[in-house]
């Protein structure tokens, strides 16, 4: 985050010490030792809900802020330098305290616990040493620009108050009502974030500014209309037959005091985009080394250089490309490279969807017939089931611009809200008939929603951490899961774009590491993806400037991926005959969202009990 010096060296920040080892962020330097009679679990509780007394908007989404926590839902996190700083030594104090918590007898998943809230506070304080950038914790963006076109609340604040704030009393709208009333804060502590990285030189490239800019300008008219918020919880009281006058007041808030910090955020970034040059890549950037450096490590969850991510990128498109050539062949495709050859199956119009809303409502069935399927596929899958709350759902218009061609998530720790798909429709050509399944699975089951339905089973702090090649990279074990179980049956061109996605993937490794380690130029990266693997320029064009918004997430999913097909093949080496396949991926997803070395531990637990 940002803050007012840069006191580490670039030295400790390449060694990946930060804020671990060398900052002071404050309070006593003493270790701390364990309350006496205190459990770990009782430990492992207390660090969650002192991470969300910093963003309490976490606790309404997984639907903890009740009883003695209700206070959180008319809260904000807060978003100016100092709170950031606030947080961050809540971070240390806690990582203090687990550190120190006795390992003794404790069982391996209490163990596990431990280590994993270790690894994130380790990394996340590292981020925070930083002096610019908005720092996850236990989350998957890396963002040096804390408002950009797929970054900041202008566009986080009405996606979470629309989608995850429930109204189901008066308590509930009081509360819609107070995070309105500290909505202008939220904004003028971003803005003066933004305004202290500018003095230090650093401006994010002029193409995701413009985007950014477009994107602010439509957000400020939806405020004039009443539209971010008013008009959200108008709907919201009427289902519950509530009193409107609180609608009344959102309009208020929303036309006066958030319209007008939404203001002096569009007046900063107009006066960034004034001294903004193209350059893509954080290394163009002050201390641009050192953030990618970080940004690997907290994407990576492995001290992997930029070199060795590139390399092997290169080397698993070389691979999966291996395996395409012979499908594309078959129902032939036989002349040019696997990039022309799948750029032409992208131009049949067999396996375009219609423009326009029709194509938009033949999207929408088509996914929803696929999760019907995968759905009544899990038991031959896994031993212990989940019954995921799932929902399709459009990305606002306002959003599609700079937003992916899809994303998803689970729902809440007690099931109210549900998991989601959103997928991006601004245009029916981002999609085909044969890669959209595979997003389905990708996203949904046995992907994001369904892996978040066992991280919601777990204490309360593992289902707030998550790790990015854990996530992403179970996540394109589901795909793989999803076509060892039949999904392309009788529907080859269905695995080619399955290994698409996965070459896909792989070219993200190589275009990361390029856009923010070797100079490559936007267009570069774009050309890439298209030239070497057909991907739809369509959807590569919001992809790359996605990377050059948040450096190094782009290369987990991938490298996660490989790390569990690998576990996959020691566990069958070691196990022989004992080898269940229900079994490993049991032990892979009961082991919770973790670093990859923390998951390689749970698989040698899983193949000693096995044995034993």
């Amino acid at each position: 985050m940002t803050t007012p010096t840069f006191d580490t060296t670039r030295r400790q920040l390449l060694a990946g010490l930060g804020a671990t080892t060398a900052l002071t962020l404050g309070g006593c330097a003493t270790v701390p030792r364990p309350v006496s009679g205190q459990t770990a679990d009782q430990l492992l509780e207390s660090v969650a809900y002192n991470l969300l007394q910093h963003e309490p908007e976490r606790a309404t989404g997984l639907g903890v802020d009740m009883g003695e926590y209700s206070y959180l839902r008319s809260r904000l996190e807060d978003q100016s330098p100092a709170g950031q700083r606030a947080y961050a030594a809540t971070l240390k104090t806690d990582l203090d305290r687990v550190r120190a918590f006795p390992r003794d007898g404790l069982d391996s998943t209490t163990v596990t616990n431990l280590e994993v809230v270790q690894s994130a506070y380790e990394l996340a304080l590292d981020g925070f040493a930083l002096p610019y950038g908005d720092t996850p914790v236990g989350n998957w963006r890396t963002a040096p620009y804390v408002v950009i076109q797929n970054v900041g609340e202008y566009i986080g604040m009405p996606r979470f108050m629309q989608s995850t704030h429930m109204v189901e009393t008066a308590a509930d709208a009081d509360a819609y009502v107070e995070r309105l009333k500290q909505a202008p804060a939220t904004f003028d502590g971003e803005l003066a974030r933004i305004q202290s990285a500018r003095k230090m030189g650093v401006v994010p490239p002029d193409f995701l500014l413009d985007k950014t800019i477009r994107q602010m300008e439509q957000t400020i008219d939806s405020a004039g209309k009443g539209e971010l918020f008013a008009a959200d919880l108008r709907a919201k009281l009427a289902a519950k037959g509530l009193p409107e006058i609180r609608a009344q007041q959102a309009l208020v808030l929303e036309q006066g005091p958030i319209a007008e910090a939404l203001g002096r955020q569009l007046a900063e970034l107009k006066a960034e985009r004034a001294v903004a040059t193209s350059a893509p890549g954080i290394s163009a950037r002050p201390y641009g080394e050192e953030f990618y450096a970080w940004a690997l490590r907290n994407s990576t969850t492995t001290t992997l250089s930029p070199d060795e991510v590139h390399e092997q990128g290169l080397e698993e498109l070389e691979a999966l490309h291996a395996r395409m050539d012979p499908i594309l062949r078959k129902i032939g495709y036989t002349d040019g490279s696997v990039g022309d050859r799948m750029s032409a199956l992208a131009d049949d119009p067999r396996y375009k969807f219609a423009e326009g809303d029709a194509g938009r409502a033949q999207i929408m069935e088509f996914i929803e017939e696929r999760v019907d399927w995968i759905r009544a596929q899990m038991p031959r899958a896994f031993n212990t089931l989940v019954d995921p709350n799932l929902e399709v759902v459009r990305i606002p218009v306002a959003e599609e611009a700079g937003a992916p061609g899809a994303y998803g998530g689970a729902g809440s720790k007690d099931g109210t809200i549900p998991g989601r798909f959103w997928i991006n429709l601004r245009t029916t050509d981002l999609h085909r008939k044969y890669d959209l399944a595979d997003l389905t699975y990708h996203e949904t089951i046995p992907g994001h929603v369904w892996e978040g339905e066992y991280s919601n089973r777990l204490p309360l702090i593992r289902s707030i951490l998550a790790f990015n090649p854990f996530s992403e990279g179970w996540a394109l074990y589901g795909e793989q899961l999803a076509d060892e179980l039949g999904a392309y049956d009788g529907f080859e061109v269905g695995q080619l774009g399955y290994l698409q996605s996965l070459a896909f993937r792989a070219c993200r490794m190589v275009v990361d590491t390029g856009l923010h380690a070797k100079g490559w130029t936007r267009e570069q990266g774009r050309q890439f993806f298209i030239q070497r693997n057909g991907s739809k320029p369509e959807e590569v064009q919001s992809e790359v400037d996605r990377y050059c918004s948040w450096p190094g997430q782009a290369t987990g999913y991938k490298l996660g991926h490989s790390r569990i097909v690998a576990q996959r093949a020691r566990a069958q080496a070691q196990l022989g005959g004992a080898y269940d396949f229900k079994a490993f991926n049991d032990a892979v997803v009961l082991g919770g969202n973790a670093p990859m070395d923390v998951m390689e531990h749970n698989i040698s637990r899983y193949i000693a009990q096995t044995r034993s």
